[in-house]
């Protein structure tokens, strides 16, 4: 996902103040997730399938993956989650609830636990997931039941691995997607992370608060991260003595470069395109603000796709399909958005506004699916989050609590992560642009430019 930054002359008191500052470390407890005040959004609590998560035999490894999963499937929004009276385990079959009788059941060929679908449906489940530990494969078989349907949709083996292994979290995330997936039909965003800027560092968080890291060094001012296509790279910008330079490097903080050295010119929120092979991003100089393209398959062919004429030109991002870049510009006076080819031709303005009613609009981002633009715009002073359809050109506010700016998109196209001071400091918060369900991510510190990954990759064996 890409950067976002609201204009050249910020960048720098903000890395002057962030290095005067220390790192607080984020809380990694579940968030509660509260209802804001939204514009353009309804929603009618229970119209949801309902979602119940059983638990068997008992461990450290198991409740973690229990109660992550519970976690995540109730941040994707698409489940009424069914919290049972006295435990979770005494609804399992295997337990001693369920019997043997017509309403149980088992995933075919499998020895797992008898379900209890005419007791689950009476407390308002469609499905169920049962976790279950096969001692001798050291993996947990996790199981998604059709309440309804009285049937086993999917079964998962997931390996039990220590509590500590850096990949523990991110594999049980990545059976929620295939629980989500596998229920709805539609893709689930829990195996992602975000990349945030506090207190100068940048740093990393897993979708669902926990897991936080710092990547950036320490002494050096970070600025507008963004995520490369494939989740395995990220670029953001080193702000050092008025000039500031890209770097591309591993999420985890290895291996960092330089792209391209510019000393003396100021280099920021930069995007990468839908095939990781360019990167697009504003350049700051005497000259203006421009948007410069950069080839870094080839190592080469820096271009310049703007001239400003007396505007600055910045915070590009490119359109999924490759084609268009959407790009912030001056040349009507406030900062509005405009989008032009990924050459630079056809420049036009993109977001509709009216003069003495709307006020600037910034930090624009195309949704997975490349049908709507996030974007935040000043609303009576306040910068609040808008999405745009990218056909109609029809504009939807999606909040009005506080100040609320820096929208990226969750790769499942449904959800958007935002900076908003609507408890005091600015925090990450995410919204569900379909039901207007709001939560808030990060809890200390002051945070800025967010940027949601793609869906994390298996790591690779050596």
């Amino acid at each position: 996902m890409t950067p976002r930054s609201s204009a050249a002359r910020s960048v720098l008191p903000f890395a002057t103040a962030a290095l005067a500052l220390t790192a607080a470390p984020l809380a990694a407890q579940d968030p509660p997730i509260e209802q804001g005040v939204r514009i353009g959004i309804t929603y009618t609590p229970g119209l949801r399938p309902g979602m119940l998560v059983l638990g068997g035999a008992r461990g450290a490894a198991l409740d973690s993956v229990s109660a992550i999963l519970q976690r995540d499937l109730r941040y994707s929004d698409r489940f009424e989650m069914i919290t049972l009276p006295g435990g979770d385990s005494l609804f399992l079959g295997i337990a001693g609830v369920a019997d043997s009788g017509d309403d149980a059941a088992s995933p075919e060929g499998s020895a797992g636990p008898f379900v209890n679908h005419s007791l689950y449906a009476a407390l308002g489940a469609s499905f169920a997931v049962a976790i279950l530990a096969d001692a001798d494969t050291a993996t947990a078989q996790i199981t998604l039941y059709d309440v309804l349907g009285e049937t086993a949709r999917r079964t998962i083996a997931l390996p039990l691995k220590p509590l500590d292994d850096p990949d523990f979290r991110m594999s049980v995330h990545r059976v929620a997607d295939d629980i989500v997936r596998a229920a709805s039909g539609e893709p689930g965003s829990a195996a992602t992370r975000l990349l945030f800027i506090q207190r100068g560092r940048l740093r990393r968080v897993d979708f669902d608060g926990a897991d936080v890291a710092t990547i950036s060094p320490f002494g050096i001012a970070a600025f507008s991260p963004a995520w490369a296509p494939g989740g395995d790279r990220i670029v953001y910008t080193e702000l050092a003595e008025g000039w500031g330079r890209l770097v591309v490097g591993d999420p985890l903080g290895d291996v960092f470069l330089p792209v391209p050295e510019t000393e003396g010119l100021l280099n920021y929120a930069a995007a990468f395109s839908p095939d990781g092979a360019l990167v697009a991003f504003t350049r700051s100089g005497d000259e203006g603000t421009e948007v410069y393209t950069y080839n870094l398959a080839r190592d080469c062919c820096l271009q310049r796709l703007t001239v400003g004429r007396f505007s600055d030109n910045l915070s590009p991002t490119f359109s999924p399909d490759g084609r268009r870049i959407a790009f912030v510009s001056t040349r009507a006076g406030l900062p509005q958005i405009y989008v032009m080819a990924v050459d630079g031709t056809g420049q036009e303005l993109f977001a509709p506004f009216d003069y003495g009613v709307t006020g600037s609009s910034l930090a624009p981002e195309w949704s997975p699916d490349g049908t709507r633009i996030a974007f935040h715009r000043d609303v009576l002073g306040s910068p609040q989050v808008f999405i745009m359809d990218a056909r109609s050109r029809m504009v939807r506010q999606l909040t009005s609590a506080g100040r609320n700016e820096d929208p990226t998109w969750a790769p499942d196209g449904r959800h958007i992560a935002f900076i908003s001071s609507r408890t005091g400091r600015r925090q990450i918060w995410v919204i569900d642009v379909e039901t207007g369900r709001v939560r808030q991510l990060t809890q200390a510190g002051d945070t800025r430019l967010p940027a949601w990954s793609p869906r994390i990759p298996e790591p690779t064996n050596p």
